[in-house]
């Protein structure tokens, strides 16, 4: 056995012969709704929780396709997840058995530097992007939770699981990566690059900051239609227009100020660099499997600010309460719902949006 299968079946390990279903990742390009043992805890800040309902993000899909080789054979994929608490650690203080908890995409130790900054993403003590990624994640009917007192939030009443689904992932990190590092302001002209769930999740919370036009670019006419009910004031196909084009128009030739790059590929972030007028902010998003060109003798000169990280979900108690409020509509991401056992359907439906027009898939139990 690997040592990598060997801390695997020690997340596992279980008294007992309980057993749950989940997907477990067979390496690039296989995967498999298998039985395997159910999680117990293992340290005193961990939980149990019960998953209610998961998703499938665009990470998935790269893992799968290879781009992110730290993610050991084995494991169960997933990091997005409501559920129910089912047992915890004799440290937790602030969730017990029975709460019905949003458990976010990136875990918080609380006390390292980073962690202390909110810079959750770069915990130095065994949290940051580890569902899914390092341990085993949440496409399963359990999932054990490390640090589950600073990485999981109460459910707010009269707000849907599918919308608290959502501010697990992918409306975070629209927000935090796309929109707050780009520097929205008012009257800003706001170019994104990709009209996914996570460009599309840039273009519903850019709006909270009142800009003068959102530009979403795609090459799929259905998500560009998708892009407008989400609060895009304009659209263009990328296959067939110029979006250099429409940007200068609405800028009078000084390009975008906020260009959000939201896909991973090397002519998107291309194009997001293009698009930005001098002293503009070039946010970018999408995960990157391959290097990119960075034109610095094109740039260099102009007092171009890039940025590129992975989400903190710091931005979740906000993001909680303007849903809540009824200030931020998110329940237009579902377009699909399967039953966990369909989750390789879900997969095929999720990975071929552009026939499917598929954005957010639901699973549940």
């Amino acid at each position: 056995m690997s040592n990598s299968s060997a801390v695997l079946d020690g997340q596992r390990a279980n008294s007992g012969k309980s057993t749950m279903h989940a997907l477990v990742y067979g390496g690039p390009q296989l995967k498999k709704w298998s039985e395997v043992p159910k999680p117990q805890l293992l340290h005193d800040t961990d939980a149990i929780v019960r998953v209610d309902v998961t998703t499938i993000c665009g990470s998935d899909l790269h893992i799968l396709k290879g781009d992110v080789p730290e993610v050991s054979v084995g494991l169960i994929l997933g990091h997005e997840a409501i559920g129910t608490v089912e047992s915890v650690g004799s440290a937790v203080k602030q969730v017990k058995a029975g709460d019905r908890v949003l458990v976010s995409c990136i875990t918080s130790c609380s006390i390292c530097r980073y962690c202390r900054e909110g810079h959750f993403g770069q915990c130095l003590n065994g949290g940051g992007w580890i569902l899914g990624h390092l341990i085993d994640g949440t496409q399963a009917e359990f999932v054990r939770v490390p640090f589950c007192d600073t990485s999981t939030y109460p459910l707010p009443k009269g707000v849907s699981d599918e919308e608290m689904l959502m501010l697990t992932d992918i409306v975070p990190t629209g927000y935090e990566i796309g929109v707050l590092n780009g520097c929205v302001a008012p009257g800003d002209v706001v170019a994104v690059v990709g009209a996914g769930p996570v460009g599309l999740s840039a273009v519903k919370t850019a709006r909270l900051f009142n800009p003068r036009a959102i530009v979403a670019i795609d090459l799929d006419n259905k998500r560009l239609d998708q892009a407008k009910q989400f609060g895009a004031d304009f659209t263009v196909n990328n296959g067939t227009s110029d979006p250099l084009e429409q940007i200068m128009k609405l800028t009078g030739g000084l390009g975008a100020d906020v260009a959000i790059e939201a896909v991973g590929l090397e002519s998107t972030f291309e194009l997001a660099t293009t698009l930005i007028r001098p002293c503009g902010h070039v946010a970018n998003i999408g995960v990157h499997g391959a290097p990119v060109t960075l034109h610095l003798e094109k740039l260099w000169g102009k007092d171009v600010t890039i940025t590129a990280g992975l989400v903190d979900t710091r931005t979740i108690p906000n993001l909680l309460g303007l849903v809540e409020s009824k200030k931020l509509d998110v329940s237009d991401f579902v377009t699909h719902r399967f039953r966990m056992d369909q989750i390789i359907e879900a997969y095929d439906t999720f990975a071929n949006a552009s026939k499917t027009g598929a954005l957010k898939v639901a699973l549940t139990p």
